[in-house]
């Protein structure tokens, strides 16, 4: 009958095995507590390795077997394994399933040993005396449960080590996503380095100008085209430039001209490439936009009731296109494209104002 101290600390043994994350760790608890559950002089901790059984770990009051391998058919801890069933032996001298020679230079007299699962066993637990002894039915019992706790940690060990490698190869994976960020920054930063040892800004509007947005323009569909993404492209005319100038002189054009960057420049990110292409048009090329519609209706909003100076209403045209994965759609199609729009809403708009 199991005593409270054993089965106290047959609870601990669980609770311990419970934490383990490794297989030394499990080994370590395993070989100690079968020893000093069961009273033994030595105890050892056995895995199967293939057809061959490896003596992992061991605790007695002398060397055993620790870091040998045996046939699986040439050792009792293999017989356990192989039969799925735990085993008691008075006398190893007086079994024929016990290789003699391998005994006769250790203190062993008796054992038992009980393997780790009984369905498709991964291993085996055994116990030593240096006198002979028969093993009660309580040893064995708590031999076999410990065996059991054994089963589950080493599978919990092997979650772990899943989840481990598993968190490895995302953290490599997230390196890499770094890695190539980082590519793309420093790709960014020379071309915009370049940008500006090339004078290609806009002196007006600090916005690039039509030779600063076919450079980063192209750099950034390439770009978005290599990680699957879509880019948007705007363009938008001032409604009314020329008037302003005629009426008010070219400073207020040119005032005009800046408060339609400044709302660009604001409803767009720094990433994004606005730009003025000379006279009153402004292109826009942004990337992962999911929807145009949406694009356009903050910068209406952004619009609406802003002035430019000398009293006149901030106005503009606009019309958009989308970038498709098809690697022969150039920016010139694009510009095409959202030209053709951003002449239509004029048409529109015109018509509108005509009718009210």
């Amino acid at each position: 009958m199991k005593t409270d101290s054993q089965a106290l600390r047959l609870v601990r043994v669980v609770q311990e095995l419970s934490m383990a994350k490794d297989v030394d760790r499990v080994a370590e608890i395993v070989r100690s507590a079968a020893r000093e559950l069961t009273g033994a002089d030595g105890a050892t901790f056995v895995l199967r390795d293939g057809l061959q059984c490896f003596y992992r770990d061991e605790d007695a009051i002398s060397p055993l077997w620790k870091g040998q391998r045996f046939p699986l058919s040439a050792c009792i801890s293999g017989w356990a394994m192989l039969n799925r069933s735990a085993t008691v032996i008075p006398d190893i001298y007086a079994d024929p399933r016990i290789p003699h020679e391998a005994y006769r230079p250790t203190f062993v007299k008796s054992l038992v040993m009980v393997p780790i699962r009984t369905l498709e066993p991964i291993g085996a637990i055994g116990t030593y005396w240096a006198e002979y002894c028969h093993a009660t039915d309580e040893q064995v019992q708590l031999l076999q449960a410990l065996a059991d706790s054994t089963s589950v940690a080493l599978e919990n060990v092997q979650v772990y080590a899943e989840l481990e490698r598993r968190v490895e190869e995302r953290t490599a994976q997230l390196a890499e996503a770094n890695r190539r960020l980082q590519e793309e920054v420093r790709e960014r930063q020379l071309a915009e380095q370049a940008v500006r040892q090339l004078s290609l800004i806009d002196d007006l509007t600090g916005l690039y100008n039509r030779r600063g947005f076919r450079l980063l323009a192209e750099r950034e569909l390439r770009a978005a085209r290599r990680r699957k993404g879509r880019c948007l492209l705007l363009y938008a005319d001032l409604d009314e430039l020329k008037p302003v100038n005629d009426r008010f002189g070219h400073g207020a054009g040119d005032r005009l001209l800046k408060a339609a960057a400044d709302v660009l420049k604001a409803q767009f990110r720094n990433t994004d490439v606005i730009a003025r292409l000379g006279g009153d048009e402004f292109v826009v090329l942004a990337s992962d936009y999911s929807d145009s519609e949406e694009v356009l209706r903050r910068l209406e909003q952004a619009l609406r009731g802003r002035e430019g100076g000398a009293g006149q209403r901030l106005s503009m045209s606009m019309g958009v296109s989308e970038s498709s994965l098809n690697p022969d759609e150039g920016l010139d199609s694009l510009l095409v494209q959202a030209d053709a729009a951003m002449y239509a809403n004029k048409c529109a708009r015109r018509a509108l104002r005509a009718v009210s």
